[in-house]
């Protein structure tokens, strides 16, 4: 119950359990699906302990925990009595094909990922021990040790036909029963035994000998153990066919029945045309990944070093996964995924830069966990926690991590098996030849990776400064990010950019930011710093922010035109100017009178600067309450 309290603060804070669609967890989060976002109180959930940052991407909801995860999952499922599922975004809208993508493949994968690391891990473990001596074929420790290691992969069909159900709404044992019977032993040996009855395809890269028919229709027996495409596809449509069949089915006899059918007519559609076509599409696919790395290995190694950690990020990792297990499946060796090997080694080195380099005492505590972590390949607490908000951090581990990729590249580095994440990934990188070539350009690129992403980042430098505590109002040291809090210079409504009729601030071009319908005619500095623009016409006011924030106030639309007319400043430029200093009035009936609209946009003109602008939740607002926070 260690995570009880913090579950039900989750709950309460993505819009309670009616606002949940659906939830998963990976490696380091929690992946919500809500039926809309807006209601969620991101800013709240970012500041609350335990939880590292909160990501929005590939439709889901992402609430960063850290390595105990899988506990407050547990917490959370328990508490608001939820169920994993759904495939609608926030705004009840079906996906795009994009996100439907990455949706599925996480839902389907993830599950599945410590067992599949922990599996990885014996198999390399087994294939490291006989590598060296410390076991041989016969024994019956290895024996034991390698039914271990393979059993996950080999039966794969079985597991992900268990996933795949749960994450198409369907019953997960009609999925289960579907992997089964890929993988049953009897189909192995009628085509070891006999001769074909007939070839089909012959003379195509199709060709296909035929051993049984199923009422008279041909059935092309292939190997699906291990494969990954043919029982995703199956169990997808066998969802669609069991949602029917229970449509159709009387209520009394529904319980045996829809499966019944929809077994029937699932299992025989994916050994006659669901398996072999998915098949044959996954060989290709195969194909093409390794032509692609074929035309240059050490390029192809060099952009998914430098862009792994960007594609954990926003979850797009989890779209070149179904490749790697493909290519393993296909041609029992993946060169994808192991370019990105060296990615959390380059991470772990640039926090360990930081920690040795840093005077905050708070960041360098921080900095140990985040590196033992990047050791053993989770480096989402390094990313979010430590090197993300210095940016440049960050961006020199992406390029440590590039040449870590190359490296790979160079030395023809493949992965044999799905293993254990970082240093627990060494042994899956063993050739079933033994230590090769490429198993010592993957120990060059982890440690290259470490070295340089520490060089690069202790000897250039990174912003270690104190931060604004946004739930005290004052100033603490913060390893998180520094947050410029910006006021609201009127009193009035709060309105969205986007209902604003001038384009230039409704389509976000000149930045990010938040419109407020003035109900007095005067406007107050939201910060401190430099009044470094007043337009001669007064309607326009320029600051910029002792953090170096820039913030435009533009008093309506195209009251320039006034010519300064009902404006009278308070200020000039180039003050040096205090939060809450009076620096305009207007006169608001007379302005009105005169044609004009008074919705006034504040804007972070440099907003692209920074990580990002958060805008105040409340629907109306006073004088120099929290408008904007500047993630700095």
């Amino acid at each position: 119950m260690k995570y009880e309290a913090l579950a039900k603060d989750i709950i309460k804070q993505v819009g309670g359990k009616e606002n949940i669609n659906g939830l998963s967890h990976c490696v380091t989060r929690l992946r919500f699906k809500l039926k809309n976002e807006a209601v969620a109180n991101t800013d709240v959930l970012k500041n609350m302990d335990g939880i590292v940052t909160v990501i929005q991407s590939g439709g889901q909801y992402q609430v960063v925990i850290g390595n105990h995860v899988s506990e407050v999952y547990a917490q959370v499922m328990t508490a608001g009595g939820l169920q994993e599922g759904g495939s609608e975004t926030a705004s009840g809208e079906k996906m795009g094909l994009f996100n439907s993508f990455i949706d599925m493949i996480s839902g389907v994968f993830s599950p599945t990922l410590g067992v599949l690391a922990a599996t990885g891990m014996i198999k390399g473990f087994t294939a490291l021990f006989l590598t060296v001596g410390l076991l041989t074929k016969e024994s019956g420790t290895y024996q034991i040790l390698n039914a271990l290691g393979d059993c996950l992969f080999y039966f794969f069909p079985i597991f992900l036909g268990y996933t795949s159900a749960k994450k198409f709404g369907a019953n997960i044992f009609i999925g289960m029963a579907i992997g089964a019977t890929l993988v049953y032993p009897s189909f192995g040996s009628i085509t070891a035994a006999g001769e074909p009855l007939y070839t089909l395809f012959s003379g195509t890269i199709f060709e296909s000998p035929v051993y049984i028919t199923f009422l008279g229709i041909p059935v092309i027996l292939m190997s699906y153990t291990s494969s990954v495409i043919p029982i995703i596809i199956s169990t997808y449509i066998g969802s669609k066919l069991e949602a029917f069949f229970r449509k159709v089915t009387p209520s009394v006899v529904r319980t045996f029945l829809v499966p019944f059918f929809t077994l029937l007519v699932t299992v025989p559609l994916a050994l006659i045309a669901i398996g072999p076509i998915s098949t044959w599409a996954g060989q290709l696919l195969g194909q093409g990944t390794l032509f692609l790395y074929n035309l240059s290995p050490v390029i192809e190694g060099l952009l998914v070093g430098a862009f792994w950690q960007v594609f954990v990020i926003f979850g797009l990792h989890w779209g070149l996964v179904p490749i790697a297990l493909n290519n393993m499946a296909v041609l029992k060796s993946d060169p994808i995924l192991a370019a990105s090997f060296g990615a959390s080694f380059a991470q772990t080195g640039a926090v360990l830069a930081i920690m040795l380099r840093t005077k905050n005492a708070k960041l360098k505590s921080l900095s140990i966990p985040a590196i033992i972590s990047g050791i053993f390949g989770v480096t989402e607490p390094a990313i979010y926690g430590i090197t993300l908000p210095r940016k440049k951090p960050f961006i020199l581990s992406c390029v440590a991590a590039a040449v870590g990729g190359g490296i790979v590249g160079l030395m023809g580095t493949k992965g044999y098996i799905l293993g254990g994440l970082g240093i627990f990934g060494i042994p899956s990188y063993i050739s079933p030849d033994g230590m090769d070539k490429g198993f010592y350009g993957a120990i060059a690129a982890i440690v290259i990776s470490f070295i340089l992403g520490f060089i690069l980042v202790f000897f250039s430098g990174f912003k270690d400064e104190e931060a604004v505590d946004s739930k005290s109002g004052g100033t603490a040291r913060s390893v998180l990010v520094k947050q410029e809090t910006v006021g609201s210079p009127l009193k009035g409504q709060i309105r969205a950019l986007s209902e604003l009729t001038d384009e230039a601030f409704s389509t976000g071009a000149m930045g990010k930011g938040i419109a407020i319908e003035p109900l007095e005619g005067k406007v107050y500095s939201p910060v401190d710093g430099v009044l470094t623009t007043l337009f001669a016409s007064g309607h326009a006011i320029g600051i910029t922010s002792d953090n170096g924030v820039d913030i435009l106030i533009h008093v309506g639309k195209d009251t320039v035109k006034l010519k300064g007319k009902h404006f009278t400043p308070r200020a000039k430029q180039g003050d040096t100017v205090t939060k809450g200093q009076l620096l305009m009035e207007f006169d608001v009936a007379a302005i009105r009178e005169a044609g004009y609209t008074l919705t006034t946009p504040v804007i972070i003109s440099n907003s692209g600067e920074y990580l990002d602008v958060i805008e105040t939740d409340q629907k109306s607002i006073d004088y120099r309450e929290n408008l904007l926070t500047v993630m700095i």
